[in-house]
């Protein structure tokens, strides 16, 4: 199963909120989900992002891939730079 790391869309007309889910590749944007890695708020005058960086460490180390925006909100956060540290060195 193809899974990607993107975000769905919630929160009424003209004020987006969005949630990062690891979803199957193939389902709708705003359909099912695997689970829930965190939140992204746009719309505050200090960008709001709360991610579960454990899990997404996870989820990318199986092999999920990430959508633009997302690769931008954790090359923000720092989980890119975590994630080449963990791959560079493997703990025995």
């Amino acid at each position: 199963m193809a899974t990607t790391i993107r975000l769905t869309r919630m929160g009424r007309r003209n004020s987006p909120f969005y949630r990062v889910v690891v979803a199957n590749s193939r389902m709708p944007r705003d359909g099912r989900f695997l689970e829930v890695l965190g939140t992204y708020d746009p719309l505050k005058a200090e960008t709001i992002v709360s991610i579960n960086e454990d899990r997404a460490l996870y989820w990318l180390s199986k092999g999920a891939q990430v959508s633009d925006t997302v690769k931008q909100i954790f090359k923000k956060s720092g989980i890119l730079k975590k994630l080449d540290e963990v791959r560079n060195n493997p703990t025995p």
